[in-house]
């Protein structure tokens, strides 16, 4: 490899200059060359010792300095016989224990100048953003490496400070260098908590980069429906999208301009297959039409803290999107029983299903769940005060693959609910019953007897006996327990 592409650019302006002084001073590990005719033991290191060996031939008196054994000692003979024999001294030069031999770096170079290139790409591929771009600046080899369009198919920006917009223009005007005004290999961008993340990094992301398939921007309540009209209208691979916090979004559409370009038979459908819209606080019911109407791929959707939505909402869902695997309504007070008879229309594929403090959610609705989706994996009905052990029973019967179940705060429920969830639910792993003030220890025997596989229990704030908690832990060896029970320990 050529000595130029080892070298610090020396004349890279103040912004790289405390770059190039900290990557000198800790590759600039050269010793000065000594004298081409030092003779003396001077020139070696003062890490080393010397061994004399004696050859015939050559006078022992010739030497010019006595030769030291391993231990530091004088080895010249003591007796008169083998001072008058000839001799020839050889010196075999031996590290000190533990001292540091020197590295055989040329002068110039750099340790990491010795590494191939393929080496190098694969070490700069485990870097962050911001630690890749300290990388290019390096040197010229290091340089060309670190902007290889292979390290930038993910991109993340973080810290609340960041002038996010000005680093999505810049970051996107160099991996277009090669492909002008458009970047290829970019997939990912993930800029979530960037507060200063605007509409216009996300026009720049949508007219640069039309292969993108991941967009997190999270926290960033300055963006709104315009900005991400046009990255799902540019981006027809877009997939997993994050809007967590930004409160401005409504809704989820094509531009105008996008939706007459399409056929009648491809119509106006967007790819997006994840979305999690978790404290979009505006967004109504009208706004969840319009977003199950042109995203019918939707297999993950959260809505937690939406509280404008209602059960009408829901039944638009269940008619557009079929294939909905995953469904948070968490805190969205205004839905109730309605809502989850249309949630029940999604059928065989529902395996995710949150509730939690739908306050208005009772035995209903969760029948109409149990019956129509028997391969429920995960149900959260926390703070759903209606709920009995009644509904236990139905959703014990028809959902027999349930592995997860949060009842918290449900006062109603109480031994016979876990009993029959015991006798239906074998496979159960993770049940929480907090604050449940009619669970007592016959329930909790009922669950352990039957459920082996039982990995986490809560049951915080419950009136249950230490000798109840004893016995889960005897037949749910791998079971973590939480309690408030100062007795249990």
């Amino acid at each position: 490899m050529g000595a130029n592409n080892g070298k610090v650019y020396g004349s890279e302006g103040k912004g790289s200059s405390s770059i190039s002084s900290d990557v000198s001073s800790s590759t600039d590990h050269t010793a000065t060359d000594a004298p081409k005719n030092a003779t003396s033991s001077e020139g070696l290191d003062s890490g080393t010792r010397t061994l004399s060996t004696p050859s015939p031939g050559l006078k022992s008196s010739s030497l010019s300095s006595p030769a030291l054994s391993s231990n530091g000692r004088d080895t010249r003979s003591t007796s008169s016989s083998s001072s008058a024999a000839a001799s020839e001294t050889v010196a075999v030069v031996h590290p000190q224990p533990g001292a540091r031999t020197r590295s055989r770096v040329p002068k110039g170079h750099a340790p990491a100048d010795l590494l191939p290139d393929g080496l190098l790409l694969q070490i700069f591929s485990h870097l962050a953003t911001n630690q890749l771009c300290r990388c290019a600046r390096v040197c010229r080899r290091w340089h060309n490496l670190a902007w290889d369009p292979r390290l930038w198919s993910t991109v993340r920006l973080d810290g609340e400070l960041l002038n996010a917009d000005r680093a999505v223009r810049v970051l996107t005007r160099r991996l277009c260098q090669d492909t002008p005004n458009v970047c290829l290999t970019l997939e990912t961008v993930v800029a979530s908590g960037c507060k200063r993340l605007t509409d216009r990094g996300l026009h720049v992301l949508a007219r640069c980069c039309p292969e993108l398939r991941r967009l997190e921007v999270a926290g960033c309540y300055n963006i709104s429906n315009e900005a991400l009209f046009e990255v799902v209208s540019r981006c027809p691979n877009l997939e997993h999208l994050d809007l967590s916090g930004c409160s401005k979004v409504t809704c989820i559409s094509l531009t105008e301009e996008a939706s007459l370009q399409l056929s009648p038979l491809h119509g106006q459908q967007i790819s997006i297959r994840y979305l999690d819209m978790t404290d979009c606080s505006c967004l109504e019911d009208d706004g969840l039409r319009i977003i199950a109407t042109h995203c019918p791929r939707l297999t993950h959707l959260y809505l937690r803290r939406c509280t404008r939505l209602s059960d009408e909402a829901l039944r638009h869902l269940a008619l557009h999107c079929p294939s909905v695997r995953e469904l948070s309504l968490s805190d969205c007070r205004l839905v109730g029983d309605f809502g989850l008879r249309e949630v029940a229309r999604l059928e065989g594929c529902l395996r995710y299903l949150s509730v939690a403090h739908c306050a208005r959610i009772t035995d209903v609705g969760v029948r109409y769940v149990a019956r129509y989706c028997p391969k429920l994996r995960y149900l959260n009905a926390r703070g759903c005060e209606g709920l009995t052990d009644h509904g236990l029973g139905h959703l014990a019967r028809s959902c027999p693959k349930l592995k997860s179940l949060d009842v918290g705060k449900c006062p109603l429920v109480s031994d016979g609910g876990l009993e029959q969830l015991a006798l239906y639910c074998a496979g159960l792993r993770r049940v929480s019953l907090r604050a449940c003030e009619s669970v007592t220890g016959r329930g909790l025997r009922a669950l352990a007897a039957n459920c082996c596989q039982l990995q986490l229990l809560n049951v915080q704030e419950c009136e249950v006996p230490p000798e109840a908690l004893r016995f889960v832990l005897r037949h749910c060896r791998k079971c973590v327990i939480e309690h408030t029970n100062p007795a249990f320990y």
